[in-house]
């Protein structure tokens, strides 16, 4: 049966929408994105109008220039971008704007009025998810947002929908490829972290102002996401505890080699369990991954996400996240998805937030921990050492010495301990005569214990 035979009688009973009519769509935004999801609506629309069951028309692009040849027929274009989310005639709003504001106030517009979004916009659904999908619930429309989180790889719906029946305990992923790229480039090469941030602005892999990726902005957004739909849980931005690459250096990484390690700005979501209470624990940093972790792998500007559940183990999800094309490929998966379901007069999955679980506070999270300190080069050292880790309850699972020019190193890894265990550590050690300085605190990630 195709798309133009689909019959009266096989569609649901709940069925009320007019089906025999073209879904029109408007595109706000015309960047990298943009551009992608307008020439995919037009060179594949037969292809997407047998998915669908009705033909996606182009109603409108808002745009913030009119002089500008953006390729496509000057009509379509317009600077009207409220007047285009209210024409009668769309159905579907695709918002790759980006940033808060009007993203927002257009998103709720269309909302309110029945029609379903599809978004890009990571910034705004870690702070506003709440909002959103409240209105979304209300006028039984949809609030899709796959391209958010990791760009072409599809892990918003898995945690939505394919493990909706199981648990998960778990999320850790790389999610923000311009930190990839420079830790890799920093792993592969022994430049230091300046250097390689320069280069990957000249490749275009870092923006001219790379804030909001090397110190963590852009990854707490995800982490923010991934954690409310893996744990039926409302956490934005604010939850999220953030750290950026930019104080690593070439020598964390030689002395990650030495312990069969590397270094990856992670998104960790996860349960933690003390005492009978169930919390989660949501951070931003960059970590030691132990060479056989699937994530130590992927380098250069790739994404990946592992989540372990309960039931299903340990999934993996990668490939590229970021760019036009992968971001734009997210956004008409929502996009046909969003559409279906106009066609067909139902809904999609929308926030699940029963659990309400409380956030842990991030010195209450327990993880392992690599310290990195220049110590005297005499004897009593390491016992002196030791026994200020044993003070805070802080077991240590290695220790590494390695003479020096100034001194000696020493190279302390733990077993699983709090972070407000480590801090104090770390403060009584830098009160030590012998410990010079404490250079590096990293926290080890992915291992078994």
């Amino acid at each position: 049966m195709t798309a133009q035979t689909v019959r009266d009688e096989d569609r649901p009973a709940a069925f009320v929408s007019p089906v025999d009519k073209p879904l029109g769509v408007a595109v706000l935004g015309m960047g990298n994105v943009g551009s992608e999801v307008v020439r995919i609506l037009q060179d594949h629309a037969a292809d997407l109008a047998a998915r669908v069951g009705a033909p996606l028309v182009l109603r409108g692009v808002a745009v913030r220039d009119l002089s500008k040849d953006r390729g496509i027929d000057a009509d379509l274009l317009t600077t009207d971008v409220h007047g285009l989310v209210a024409r009668d005639d769309v159905d579907l709003v695709v918002e790759v704007l980006g940033g808060i504001e009007p993203a927002r106030e257009l998103i709720l517009s269309a909302l309110n009025a029945g029609k379903s979004v599809v978004t890009a916009n990571k910034a705004l659904l870690a702070e506003y998810t709440g909002e959103l999908a409240a209105s979304a619930e209300r006028h039984r429309a949809d609030l899709y947002f796959e391209a958010a989180v990791a760009g072409a790889i599809p892990v918003v719906r898995p945690l939505m929908q394919s493990l909706a029946g199981d648990r998960v305990d778990r999320v850790i992923g790389i999610v923000n490829g311009t930190t990839n790229f420079i830790l890799s480039a920093m792993d592969e090469t022994g430049a230091d972290y300046a250097e390689t941030l320069a280069e990957a602005g000249r490749l275009g892999y870092a923006e001219a102002d790379p804030t909001a990726d090397v110190e963590g902005y852009d990854a707490a957004a995800k982490a923010a996401i991934l954690a409310s739909l893996a744990f039926h849980t409302r956490v934005t931005s604010a939850d999220v505890h953030r750290e950026g690459i930019s104080s690593i250096t070439a020598d964390d990484l030689a002395t990650a080699k030495a312990f069969d390690c590397t270094v990856k700005l992670l998104a960790l979501c996860e349960r933690v369990v003390e005492d009978g209470t169930e919390r989660i624990s949501v951070r931003v940093y960059p970590a030691l991954l132990p060479l056989s972790h699937p994530l130590a792998r992927v380098s250069g500007a790739f994404n990946a996400v592992v989540v372990e559940a309960e039931a299903a183990g340990q999934l993996m999800f990668y490939g590229q996240g970021a760019g036009g094309g992968p971001t734009a490929s997210a956004v008409m998966g929502d996009l046909v998805m969003a559409a279906r379901n106009k066609f067909f007069g139902g809904r999609g999955p929308g926030e699940s937030t029963y659990a309400e679980l409380p956030i842990a506070p991030m010195g209450d999270t327990p993880t392992r921990y690599h310290v990195n300190m220049q110590v005297a080069d005499r004897t009593g050292v390491l016992s002196a050492v030791a026994a200020e880790f044993a003070k805070n309850d802080v077991s240590i699972s290695t220790v590494r010495q390695e003479g020096a020019a100034d001194g000696a190193r020493l190279v302390v890894v733990t077993h699983r301990a709090k972070e407000s265990a480590l801090a104090a550590t770390v403060a009584a050690l830098s009160n030590l005569d012998i410990v010079v300085a404490v250079t590096s605190v990293l926290r080890l990630e992915g291992t078994s214990e």
